[in-house]
Formats: structure tokens, sequence, C-alpha cells
């Protein structure tokens, strides 16, 4: 367990490295077009090779999707957690109901229904597949905010504090919200790498990042026509989406056993 942690740690760790290191330096631009180079196998000029338009693939991709996935999950958390957290003060009541009810009618169009509605009113990009795919994280974060919290508003310590005077909202943030955030966590590491294959996907079928703007699912769908002839442009991309993916599977099942003291029991 505490290997798939540290491998998960580490290619989790090199994605995003490789992400922040793009927003200031990248080997290659990646607007710029030499033909005389297209197609380069990896060589020590380009190391991952190049691909139509002679582009290092080095030099794409990792920035865009991750960033998306990142901000997706930030907006469901931003806006799913205190949505939750309200629900649970106030079970069984009006505005419980009235969150639940928005996050099944959410629940009902998935994210790729989503941007297609969004990319209709206001056109293809990468701010509207943040948007498709932060929007359908809110009933998720709130899902999972709501039931990790009824079980704690029972306990002894919240009753106290509640004869003590503190409000619901100063409860749900001292003594709620701490109590959850393991689950938090957790989820936000699986929605992280659920956001990333959602960007992907989104940018396959051309609902994300526009040209000249590098995605791992833009050059998936760009290298589709070109794997007999120069398999890597194909295969890069997807091995770095496979192994992103799997480096937060890892690391979420390394969170789940450090963080669930059940778990920890029953391991001990």
């Amino acid at each position: 367990m505490r290997g798939g942690l540290i491998l998960g740690a580490v290619l989790t760790g090199i994605a995003v490295a490789a992400a922040a290191l793009s927003f200031v330096w990248t080997p290659g631009d990646v607007t710029a077009v030499s033909i005389a180079d297209k197609l380069q196998p990896p060589s020590p000029a380009h190391w991952l090779g190049t691909d139509h338009f002679g582009r290092d693939l080095l030099s794409m991709g990792a920035r865009t999707s991750l960033a998306v996935a990142l901000v997706a999950v930030g907006i469901g958390v931003g806006f799913g957690v205190p949505l939750g957290l309200l629900a649970a003060a106030n079970r069984g009541g009006l505005l419980d109901d009235l969150v639940m009810r928005g996050n099944d009618l959410i629940f009902a169009f998935p994210s790729l229904v989503i941007a297609i509605l969004i990319t209709a009113a206001f056109g293809p990009s990468a701010l509207n597949a943040i948007l498709a795919i932060g929007i359908f994280n809110i009933p998720v974060f709130a899902r999972v905010t709501r039931a990790g919290a009824l079980p704690v508003w029972t306990l002894d310590y919240i009753r106290a504090a509640q004869v003590a005077g503190k409000g619901a909202a100063r409860i749900s943030v001292e003594h709620i919200l701490p109590n959850i955030a393991n689950l938090l966590i957790v989820q936000g590491t699986i929605q992280f790498s659920l956001g990333i294959l959602a960007e992907a996907g989104l940018s396959y079928v051309g609902l994300g990042a526009q040209p000249p703007t590098p995605s791992w699912g833009r050059m998936l769908a760009e290298a589709q026509t070109m794997v007999t002839i120069a398999p890597h442009v194909a295969v890069i991309p997807g091995l770095a989406i496979v192994l992103t993916v799997l480096g937060l599977n890892l690391l979420r099942d390394g969170f789940r056993d450090a963080l669930d003291p059940r778990l920890k029991a029953r391991l001990a």
C-alpha cells in the first residue's frame, strides 16, 4: 500500500511538474509550425518526437489537460461542499430537499451533454470544457459532503456545541468540515482523474481545447489517421493520460488507506 502511494505520488508529481513548468518554459514553441520536421520519431533533438505540424510533443498537452481538470475540481469543491454542508445542516428540511433535487437534476445530464449544450450556446473551447466538467462535479461533492456530514451531526460533541450557542454555519465549518476532510480529499483525487479523462474525451470530439491550444485529447484526435506511419504521435499522449490517471488512482488508494481510521484499525 505504501509502495502504491509512493508510485502514485511520483507519477502524479511528474505530470503536475511538467504542466507547471510549461507555463514558464517548454523545449519548443507549441504554436510554431515546421513542416520540415513533421512526424519525426523520438531523437536527441525531440525527445518524444514531433507531430504532423512539426511541433515538439514534449512541449504539448499536460498544461491544458491538467489545468482543465484541476479548475473543474475546484468548481465542484467550491460550490458542492457548501451545498452539501447546507443540506446536512438542514437535514430533512426544505433546503435539504431543494439541494438534493437540484443535484438529481444535474445528474440527469452527463458532462458530455452539458458540454454540448454549452458549446451550442458559446462555442467549443477549454473554458467551456471546464464549465461542463465543473458543473457535473458540483452534485458529486455535494452528495459526498452531505453523506459524510450527516453521521457527524448526531455525535454528542455536536450537540454540546449547539447547547453552547454555536449556529449551524459555525458548527459546519469548525466541526463538521474537519471531520469529513479525508472523504473530500479522496473524492477530489477521484474527480481529478475523471476530469482528465473527461477533458481528453471532450477535446477528442472537438468540444474542448481548440487549435492551436494543445491537449492530450486533441493530440489523439489529430493522430488517429497517422497511427500506422507515426505511431508515437498517438502512443505518447495516450500513455501520458494512462500514467497520469494511474498515478492519481494509486494516490487515491494511498490517501484512503492513510486517512481512514477504520481501515487502519483492521490492518493493525
